[in-house]
């Protein structure tokens, strides 16, 4: 026994990749949740109109208000001035409006009801809430969807193009032909495309199958839906073509994912980017994950269409480009031709 524990130890300590991933890849997720997870700090951005001057002093102390003088009549006024919420008087009492469902909405009401409450302490007004984006339904999933579809996507899809490198260097099947006069980006483009297209079927049953069986409600375009997925999908093809070419094993390919994967949930839209502090939310653009899953949010909980969410499908298709390109140099350490 004490003959295989210190086998087991020597292979560990001779193996830093592995020795690296076992101490700190922990460490590096529990302290993006810390930076990420803790956002109290975070001072919602609340617009009013014809409150209560004594309201409105109580509630600037807890967001940065701006003062209207007469209510916005534009649906896209929240979006348009990076506000949180709209917060007024009409007829039937005290309106409150948001964009979406998030931690920054739940921080602007949590200020709001706080005023409201200490200002009236026997009988506070109720408030009536409203969202600019809401779907039908109050299941959960509908209202994380894009994040959901997004992040399972991208995790199988780099599992699948992972192993499957892997396997392909394991037998030698890639050194065999790394031995013909075929070039390196025909290497490379050969094994995208033949996974991207694996990817893109799946790609295609996972949004199919979301809105027609499960009846995840999708505001826009299924079409689009299904474009941003296989964008996202040979995205993730060719991230796991990267690490496959520096993982031996199948083993070392997973030793990969608290490192290359994880991190990228949290820029997925689980948490809004501009809640995280000291400008880690900027890291947002390198990861590829953040620009499928922005335009599925726009597509599925905004109804946008292709005007609206080019940008992000031009972010994703360079990420691609920029792959590709890092593969077919990866590559020369098998050869260099």
């Amino acid at each position: 026994m004490l003959s295989i524990i210190k086998r087991i130890l020597s292979q560990i300590k001779n193996d830093k990749r592995s020795l690296g991933l076992l101490l700190f890849a922990p460490l590096l997720v529990i302290t993006l949740l810390y930076f990420i997870l803790d956002d109290s700090s975070y001072v919602p951005k609340i617009a009013v109109f014809d409150i209560n001057e004594q309201l409105v002093t109580g509630l600037d102390e807890n967001a940065e208000l701006t003062i209207l003088d007469e209510l916005p009549v534009d649906d896209n006024y929240l979006e348009t001035n990076n506000l949180d919420a709209l917060f007024y008087t009409d007829t039937d009492g005290l309106k409150l409006l948001m964009l979406e469902q998030n931690s920054k909405s739940t921080a602007a009401l949590k200020a709001i009801t706080d005023a409201v409450a200490n200002l009236q302490k026997n009988s506070p007004n109720q408030i009536e809430t409203s969202y600019v984006y809401e779907t039908d339904s109050e299941n959960l999933l509908d209202s994380m969807s894009y994040v959901i579809l997004g992040v399972i996507s991208f995790f199988f899809v780099f599992i699948l193009s992972g192993m499957s490198f892997v396997r392909e260097r394991f037998g030698q099947t890639l050194e065999r032909m790394l031995t013909t006069p075929i070039s390196r980006v025909d290497v490379i483009a050969g094994y995208t495309i033949g996974y991207g297209i694996l990817a893109a079927l799946q790609s295609v049953v996972i949004i199919l199958y979301s809105a027609y069986v499960l009846s995840i409600h999708i505001e826009g375009s299924v079409g689009l839906s299904i474009l941003v997925m296989i964008l996202m999908a040979f995205s993730a093809v060719s991230i796991g073509a990267l690490v496959s070419i520096f993982a031996n094993n199948e083993l070392q390919l997973v030793q990969f994912i608290p490192v290359v994967v994880n991190p990228q949930i949290f820029f997925s839209g689980l948490i809004p980017i501009d809640t995280i502090p000291f400008g880690l939310g900027n890291l947002c653009y390198f990861a590829p994950i953040y620009y499928g899953c922005t335009a599925l949010q726009k597509i599925m909980i905004q109804g946008k269409g292709l005007a609206e969410i080019w940008p992000w499908l031009l972010g994703s298709f360079a990420y691609i480009l920029i792959l590709f390109s890092i593969n077919v140099l990866a590559l020369k350490k098998y050869r260099s031709i």
